[in-house]
Parts: structure tokens; sequence; C-alpha cells
């Protein structure tokens, strides 16, 4: 395979390893005999799940990375960073997460890398039972806590699947064999400051591709397209929805695959399931093993995952930050909501809540029992045009949460049959997570 400075590096140090993306990173390195260690400000779920694999984590900034070839940082980490200082001081290899990711790709014959606003995770998840059912030797970077995989599995360098973040344009240090845009939906505009402008940069990452695969009537391009538009290469008839979870019959280029089962809910899992048939299917996987995989497909966690009951409802955790995405964790749960339906929306960031503000107003407006909670501000200074308590002043039937104990003052009248769904990206799962632990 290539060789590059980096991936000859026989240590990584990780500033920022608990997150995400850094996390599995790092497991990939440490399943190829890298040494890995990391920083990060909190002990949470994916550096208790480092630990477990035996990677030393630090959460002092005085860290000794003398020992180590190359620092990798994410892009949530201050240019003045410590650490990152004395790796420069020091001389040493300093690259960033995505530009790991694309050297980690190289080493790999068949990439496939899935991008878009939504439904990333759910997707690269969902090839990754695809490929398992198939018996290829694979390898997977996922954006979330598959129920299986975890963010993270290693078995072999002939393919490799892994998300494709488009913010601050990372998405385009890649070229892989196959691009799966699954939307172009309007989302970091403090980095693109246009739609339009977002939109060419997907176009870009299409045309550096060997096959771009695209939804259908989208405008970005591809070669391949997927939808419930009979015009679309991949489509989706017969759809039928039971109790929140639908089947459907597949084809391609008009000929019928066969059925599908999906076993998470929501319809626009369809769409997913369908943009993973269209990869599997130009990489020649048969039918049968496709909608095996996607039958095994379970979940990943916060995406509409069950995490407990508060007040006799139940709870489901979405990782919904985008309007788009809120709009199909509403319509999802009250599908299976015998009783009431309360909602939660943490808001990610000043700079989204205030370029898509009027999405958000529009999309939560249809929510008779709300609480907007205070912002996520992530890397972010704070910004009232774009707070949460903005947003929930727009919103007439919307209360503001400033605490755990406003959450537990919302849901007081909450009863056996309720749903409180929560939404967003931010540190609110886990405090749904602390208040259901009680």
């Amino acid at each position: 395979m290539v060789k590059s400075e980096v991936c000859e590096c026989n240590s990584f140090y990780f500033v920022g390893i608990g997150g995400v993306s850094m996390s599995a990173l790092a497991k990939i390195l440490l399943k190829n005999g890298k040494i890995v260690a990391g920083y990060d400000r909190v002990d949470g779920q994916f550096v208790q799940s480092l630990k477990g694999l035996g990677v030393d984590v630090s959460f002092d900034l005085n860290a000794d990375i003398s020992g180590f070839d190359c620092v990798v940082y994410t892009d949530a980490i201050a240019s003045n960073n410590k650490i990152l200082l004395n790796a420069r001081r020091l001389n040493k290899l300093v690259v960033s997460r995505g530009s790991l990711l694309a050297e980690i790709c190289r080493q790999f014959s068949h990439v496939t890398a899935v991008a878009g606003c939504h439904g990333k995770t759910t997707c690269t998840a969902m090839l990754a039972h695809v490929f398992k059912a198939a018996n290829l030797e694979f390898s997977a970077h996922i954006g979330g806590d598959d129920l299986s995989f975890e963010n993270a599995y290693v078995a072999g360098t002939d393919y490799f699947v892994t998300e494709a973040c488009e913010f601050k344009r990372n998405f385009l240090l890649l070229k892989p064999d196959i691009a799966l845009i699954l939307n172009s939906d309007a989302d970091h505009l403090d980095c693109y400051s246009s739609a339009e402008n977002l939109k060419d940069a997907y176009r870009q990452f299409a045309n550096q591709s060997k096959t771009a695969i695209s939804l259908y009537g989208d405008g970005v391009g591809g070669d391949i397209t997927f939808g419930l538009d009979g015009r679309a290469t991949f489509y989706a008839r017969k759809l039928r929805n039971e109790k929140g979870y639908y089947n459907f019959i597949a084809y391609e280029r008009g000929a019928e695959l066969g059925k599908v089962a999906l076993s998470v809910p929501g319809k626009h899992n369809v769409l997913n399931a369908l943009a993973a048939i269209s990869v599997a299917r130009t990489l020649g996987l048969e039918f049968e093993k496709i909608s095996e995989g996607i039958a095994r497909f379970k979940g990943v966690g916060r995406r509409f995952e069950y995490v407990g009951k508060l007040n006799g409802a139940s709870c489901i955790a979405d990782y919904a930050h985008h309007p788009n995405e809120i709009k199909a964790a509403l319509k999802t749960a009250r599908l299976i909501t015998s009783g009431e339906l309360y909602v939660v929306f943490q808001p990610h960031t000043y700079s989204r809540t205030k370029t898509l503000f009027k999405q958000f107003v529009g999309v939560l407006s249809s929510v008779k029992r709300l609480m907007v909670y205070k912002t996520y501000a992530a890397r972010e200074y704070y910004d009232d045009a774009g707070s949460a308590l903005t947003l929930s002043s727009a919103l007439k039937r919307s209360k503001y949460g400033d605490c755990p104990e406003d959450i537990c003052d919302f849901i007081t009248n909450c009863r056996q049959g309720d749903v409180l769904l929560i939404l967003g990206a931010g540190d609110i799962y886990d405090i749904v997570k602390r208040l259901i632990k009680g």
C-alpha cells in the first residue's frame, strides 16, 4: 500500500482523543500495531473504551509527549493548546484529524466515504453490517457508537468505509473510490458563508472520487443516484410502515432487487438503506447479503436510542441538531407515541442556530410540549442572536431550560405511555442519562 511520513510513524499522541472520530482513528492505529496515547478534558464514553484497550489517556496539559513520533489534533482544539505548542517546539510531526484519516484511507484497496449533512453515521454503520454479511475483509470508521461495532471495526485492508465530515472542508482531503453524498442541506455556514458554496464543495468531493453516488435531485452530480423517485438508479416501492419500522421493495435501474426490512425506525432510514444498497451493488455484492446486512443493523447510540424512563415516560435520545434531522425525529416519535410527546432540544453552536433560525422555528413550532435547553457552545463564544434563550422566546409554546432541574420540572406531569424525546448533539444526552440513573 501507499507509504507516507504519517503512516511510517510508530507512535501517535491524540489531542482530544475522546472525540468519536479521534478515538475511532486511535483504535484503528492500535489494531494495526501502533503505539497510541492521548489527552482529553473529559473522561467520557470513548475514553473509557480506549482505556479498556490499554491506551494511556491523560487529563493533564503538561503530559509528556517526547516519546511520540506524531501528534494528532482535532478541529475542536485551539491553536494555542499547550500540548500542540509543545509538539511544535519539539519538532514533532503534527497533523489534523482529517489529514490522518486521509492517510489511513490510502492504505486500503477500496474506500467508500460517506458525506452529507445528516445520515452519515447511520449509513456508514449500515454499510459495515452489509460488508460483514458479505464476508468482506474490511475496516470501518464510524462517527457514532454502533450497537455491534462501536465506532471502529478493523478486519482487513481490502475495503474501508468511513464518514467524511464537511466541517472546515475536511472531506475534500479524501479521494475515495466511492463518494456517497446523502444530501447537501445547508449547514456549517460559518465555514462556507452560503448554501451554494457548500453545495459546490460537495460537487468537488464528487468530482475527485472514482464513482459518485448522490441523492436524486440534490444537484451535486454523481454517476449513480438513489431516492424515492422512480427515475433514480436505485429506488423503493411498496413502502410499508409497521409501528414506525419500514419495509420496502428495492429496485435497480427499473429491475426489482427484492424486499428490505429495516430494524431501525423512521422513514428517513429508507433513504439511508437505499444509499447503502447503491454502494453495495456498485461494489458487486449480492442483494441477498445486502438485505441481510441491513436487517442486522440495530442502530447507533443517540440515533433514536431508547435510554430509559423518566417519570414513567419512555426517553428516546437522538443526535438531531439540524432542522431537517429534527423534522425526521419528530415524525418518527409521533408514529410510536401512544400518549403525549415531550421534546427537549439543545441547540448545538450559536452560529448554526443563528444562520438557520427561521428553519428551527418552523420545525419546532408544531411541538406542543417543548423545552429549549441552553446552547452547547462547543468551539464558540456566546452570541445572543443564536442563543437557546432567543430561540425559545421565538416559540410561543416553548419553555427555556438552564439546568437539569428545569428538565425535571418540565416533565412533572409525564405518565406511562408518554415519550420524552431528547434532541441535540451536545451534553444533553449525558445530562438526561444521569437523571435517569437518579
